[in-house]
C-alpha cells in the first residue's frame, strides 16, 4: 500500500519556503469543503475515491501547512453589524510595522499591503457610523499613518469563499 502524497512547499531560489503544492485530489477536497464546510468526510471521500480516513488525514495536513481554515461566515447586518466598510491607509516608513498595529486592532478583520495610491487597505465591521468614527480614531493614531480614505458598503452584491484552487 502507498502512503498519498503530502502537500508540500517548493523552495525559493533564496531558500525561504515557497508556495505548497498540492495534487489534484487534495485540490478537490479543498473545493469540497468549500462548497460545505460541514460535509462528513466520507461523502467527500467518495467524491474525491478515497477513503473517509485518508481525507481526515489530509485535510488535518492541510491545516497544518496554513493552506486553508475551515470556519462559519457569518453575516455581519444579522448580527447587529450594519456598517461595513474599507478603508484605505497612506503612510510613511515601515508599512509591515503599520499593518502589525492594524492587525491587533480587533474591529480589522482584513489587512493587506497594496501597490498604488494607497499603501494598506483594511476592512472594518462595525455597529454603527460612531463606531466607524471610533476605529479611524485609532488608525489615525498610529504616529505613520498619514491619510485614509474610507469606502462605505451600502450593499453587498456577492461575497463568496470558492475560488478554488486553480
Amino acid at each position: 500500500m502507498t502512503t498519498p502524497p503530502k502537500a508540500r512547499r517548493d523552495n525559493n531560489h533564496d531558500g525561504k519556503p515557497g508556495p505548497v503544492v498540492l495534487d489534484d485530489i487534495s485540490k478537490r477536497i479543498i473545493e469540497e469543503l468549500q462548497a460545505d464546510g460541514r460535509k462528513p468526510y466520507a461523502a467527500i471521500g467518495k467524491a474525491v475515491g478515497l477513503s473517509e480516513a485518508a481525507v481526515r488525514q489530509r485535510v488535518q495536513r492541510l491545516l497544518d501547512a496554513g493552506v486553508m481554515q475551515i470556519v462559519a461566515v457569518t453575516d455581519p447586518l444579522t448580527l447587529g453589524f450594519p456598517r461595513q466598510a474599507m478603508i484605505g491607509i497612506k503612510c510613511e516608513g515601515d508599512l509591515e510595522m503599520v499593518a502589525d498595529k492594524l492587525s491587533a486592532i480587533e474591529e480589522i478583520d482584513y489587512v493587506v499591503l497594496t501597490a498604488g495610491s494607497l499603501d494598506i487597505m483594511v476592512e472594518v465591521v462595525c455597529e454603527g457610523d460612531n463606531h466607524l468614527l471610533e476605529i479611524l480614531g485609532k488608525i489615525r493614531a498610529i504616529p505613520t499613518v498619514r491619510a485614509t480614505e474610507t469606502f462605505v458598503y451600502l450593499k453587498l452584491r456577492k461575497q463568496t469563499y470558492s475560488w478554488g484552487t486553480r
